[in-house]
This record gives structure tokens, sequence and C-alpha cells, in this order.
């Protein structure tokens, strides 16, 4: 796996040092996209300002994107397009008013809006809010 993850930043220009294999690993396997703190908990032996500094590597590599939950938190998840991050690669969240967790809806698009010339997307946060079917079965 490292050998992976290693190959895929060296693609995009990232040195894979021990710190940004190990964030991008965490984010690779997470079920959903993490928080700063989420991320912190999970690494534990990194602190934060390292994790941020990696983070924002990513990003400016479009490796990851970020995105604010139904809370106003923001989250981080991997890029899974060929060529990194686009507008493209952009998918729609559901956040869940009761638990709290958000959920990746990768096969529902973002739409694609036609701006006015001159503007360029960057990133999308395609957030739906509501209950999940866990919680929604739960408080039946």
């Amino acid at each position: 796996m490292n050998n992976d993850i290693s190959s895929i930043l060296d693609a995009a220009g990232v040195k894979p040092t021990p710190n940004r294999i190990l964030v991008f690993r965490t984010l690779h396997s997470a079920a959903s996209p993490m928080s700063l703190v989420e991320l912190e908990t999970s690494l534990g032996t990194l602190e934060r300002s390292s994790i941020l500094r990696v983070l924002r590597l990513l990003h400016e590599h479009s490796l990851i994107h970020t995105l604010e939950d139904g809370r106003g938190i923001v989250k981080y998840e991997l890029c899974h397009g060929k060529d990194h991050c686009s507008p493209g690669d952009m998918h729609a969240h559901f956040y869940c008013e009761r638990c709290e967790r958000v959920f990746c809806f990768e096969h529902i698009s973002a739409p694609e809006i036609p701006l006015p010339e001159g503007f360029s997307v960057s990133s999308v946060n395609f957030m739906l809010k509501g209950i999940c079917p866990d919680c929604r079965t739960s408080h039946i």
C-alpha cells in the first residue's frame, strides 16, 4: 500500500515523506470525509500543525478536496479522478442532522453550472441535509 501511495504522491509532484504517506493512507481508508479533529484523533502521533501542513500540500496538488459538513466544519476527502480533483470529480454528500455523520454519494455528480466568462471553478460543495436511514429507523 505504501508503494502505491508513494507513486500517487510522486506523480502529483509531492515528495512521499512518512507524514504525507500516513495522512494520505488515513484519508484513503476512511469511510467518509474526515475533519482535522478526526484526523488528529486517528493519527495520534502527529501534531495538528504537521497534519495541517500535509493537508495544505495535498490540497495544493489537487490530491484532496475540502467540503463543509452541515455544521460548517471543514472535512477532507481524497480525489478519485484520473487527473486528481476537478469540478467533474466533485460529488454529492449527505449530512445527517441527527447522528451528524457525513456520507459520500460518489455516484451523484455535482451539477455543472454555466458561469459567466472569466470565472473558473476550483471546488464545489454539494451538501444535502436530512436524516439517514439508520436514524430514521431508530426513531420510528
